[in-house]
């Protein structure tokens, strides 16, 4: 499955098992971003929210 990266308009290959919300990096900007939706095997990523510092917590 491919898609294209929202930062820099590369294209990103996404593993068979891809699910929603997970998390993964682009290969050219390295910008982590999120599954945010998977239809009829195309997948709509979004950046990831910036990690903050309270988190885990």
């Amino acid at each position: 499955m491919k898609s294209t990266c929202p930062v820099c308009d590369a294209q990103v290959t996404l593993p068979k098992n891809t699910e929603e919300s997970e998390i993964i990096s682009c290969s050219d900007c390295h910008t982590r971003l999120v599954v945010s939706s998977l239809k009829d095997n195309n997948a709509t990523l979004q950046e990831a929210p910036k990690v903050e510092e309270d988190w885990g917590e």
